[in-house]
């Protein structure tokens, strides 16, 4: 697939700016704040219809603008698409595709495939189980598009049944909360075990080639494993397996959800569990070796929506270069070559090769302006 145009309209610091691409390479050179992660975080969105760097839509529109808009003509093998994203600052987002509105969110999703790795993806290491979900959520989402419906729904519930035992943390009849209870744990089970079955899947899919890809950059000096190790026991991935055991770990879990007024069980406690040579990852070595782990993980990612969506995703280097050395920097480059279109953030060319600047296009972005060279 191939990102043609890029037109950003009141999107964070552009006010009308249309970018075309021209070269299966794009470097978007400037200083600090000038707007480079911007750009990349607007084709996320097509593609997610998800921001890592901020939650609410508001926070996308330029200040005393009431909506923003994202636009943008993708080739793809069965033709040329036209995507449309509209933000607004007080109401719900809406999408169209060639044109046409799109009730359904989920199926705008699919039709722009990117991997976004930014120096905030090193936290997928050192930080909490949150930023592991929210990565593996947000690669699924790509995978299977009806992934985004089932989270949702997960995540309403997940809502409703919280706000119910934060409302009844004092209620002293026990057992008409009980019953009441059972329906929401009943619909807790259901679309839970929908995300627990799904997320197994991924990992299980992705785990083998992100080791490949680690023993490649390590010189096969490391072993790396990736376990989905979810909130409910998983010895059998059967859906009324896993419901009978989600609901049997609710009952365990009763008494302190009743004392803490929240939910203590299910996929929103789950955790990815990352280890080299055995040992867990976050424990293990220098800031290096944690590098060479997500930087495995993201060339997985690509290989494996390039394999689902048999068509290469565009990968969006976020200022990720800088924090590479020279080694891990080349074995990057080099998976890459030109069979992934990349959009590359950077403060200076330095980091590159002459090879790869002549046969790059190369934008200078200044104050939400972009100038070619």
């Amino acid at each position: 697939m191939y990102l043609k145009t890029l037109n950003l309209r009141q999107f964070r610091n552009y006010q009308d700016q249309k970018v075309e691409f021209t070269a299966a390479k794009t470097i978007l050179v400037g200083n600090n704040a000038q707007g480079k992660s911007n750009l990349l975080e607007a084709v996320e969105l097509l593609a997610t219809l998800r921001s890592h760097r901020m939650t609410r839509d508001r926070d996308l529109v330029q200040e005393g603008e009431a909506i923003a808009q994202i636009n943008a003509t993708l080739e793809r093998q069965t033709g040329i698409s036209d995507l449309t994203l509209t933000l607004r600052r007080n109401g719900r987002r809406s999408v169209a595709l060639n044109g046409e509105s799109i009730r359904r969110q989920m199926d705008f999703l699919g039709v722009l495939n990117a991997v976004q790795f930014s120096s905030l993806d090193l936290e997928l290491v050192r930080g909490g189980p949150e930023g592991r979900r929210n990565w593996l959520d947000t690669l699924l989402i790509q995978l299977e598009p009806v992934y985004a419906h089932i989270l949702q729904q997960y995540n309403h519930v997940l809502r409703q049944r919280n706000a119910f035992l934060k409302s009844h943390v004092e209620m002293l009849d026990a057992t008409s909360l009980h019953s009441e209870l059972a329906v929401w744990d009943a619909q807790l089970a259901t679309t839970g075990t929908r995300v627990i079955r799904r997320r197994d899947r991924a990992i299980q899919r992705l785990a083998p080639i992100a080791s490949a890809w680690h023993a490649s950059i390590s010189g096969s000096t490391e072993v790396l494993q990736i376990k989905y190790v979810p909130n409910i026991p998983l010895e059998d991935s059967r859906p009324e397996e896993v419901q009978q055991a989600f609901l049997a770990k609710i009952q365990l879990r009763a008494i302190a959800e009743m004392h803490q007024g929240t939910t203590l069980v299910g996929p929103h406690r789950d955790e990815v569990e990352l280890t080299i040579n055995q040992t867990p990852a976050r424990q293990y070595g220098s800031q290096g070796q944690q590098r060479t782990l997500v930087l495995a993980l993201k060339l997985a990612e690509l290989q494996l929506i390039e394999e689902v969506v048999e068509e290469p995703p565009l990968l969006l280097l976020d200022d990720v270069l800088a924090e590479l050395d020279l080694s891990r920097q080349n074995q990057l480059l080099d998976a890459i070559q030109d069979r992934f279109q990349t959009l590359i953030t950077t403060t200076h060319l330095g980091s590159f090769d002459s090879q790869w600047l002549k046969s790059s296009q190369i934008l200078f972005v200044k104050a939400g302006e972009i100038i070619q060279q």
